[in-house]
C-alpha cells in the first residue's frame, strides 16, 4: 500500500487543522494506521493509532485534543487536531501495517511497514 498525507501549515497556538493519509491498494480495511510524528532534533514518536477492527489508541500529550479516524470506503485516514500548541510542531507521518494482533495497533514505529513522506505542522506562539 503507498500512502500519502497532506494538510499540514503553519498554524496558531490554540488552532486545529486536520491531516488526511492517503492510501492506494484494495484491502485497506485491513490495515492497523497511525500517525507519528518526529520533531527537529527528536527521535519520532506515535500520536495516535486506530486498527482495522476501528479500536483507537493516544498517546498521553494529545489525549482531549486529537482524534484519529478512518474511512475505509474512501481509503483515507485522518488526524484532527485541536487546541494546537507550539510543541505540538512536527513532521506528522501516517503509516499503516497489516492487521496485527495489538488491540489499537502497535505502538512501535518498527511494527508499520508502510509510510507517507510526511506532512509539516508549525504552532506559532
Amino acid at each position: 500500500v503507498q500512502l500519502q498525507a497532506s494538510g499540514g501549515g503553519l498554524v496558531r497556538a490554540g488552532d486545529s487543522l486536520t491531516l488526511s493519509c492517503t492510501a492506494s491498494g484494495r484491502t485497506y480495511s485491513n490495515y492497523d494506521i497511525a500517525w507519528f510524528r518526529q520533531a527537529p532534533g527528536k527521535e519520532r514518536e506515535l500520536v495516535a493509532s486506530v486498527a482495522a477492527s476501528g479500536h483507537t489508541y493516544y498517546s498521553d500529550f494529545v489525549k482531549g485534543r486529537f482524534t484519529i479516524s478512518r474511512d475505509n470506503a474512501k481509503k483515507k485516514g485522518y488526524l484532527q487536531m485541536k487546541n494546537l500548541k507550539p510543541e505540538d510542531t512536527a513532521v506528522y507521518y501516517c503509516s499503516a501495517t497489516w492487521s496485527s494482533r495489538y488491540f489499537s495497533g502497535p505502538t512501535d514505529e518498527h511494527d508499520y511497514d508502510y509510510w507517507g513522506q510526511g506532512t509539516l505542522v508549525t504552532v506559532s506562539s
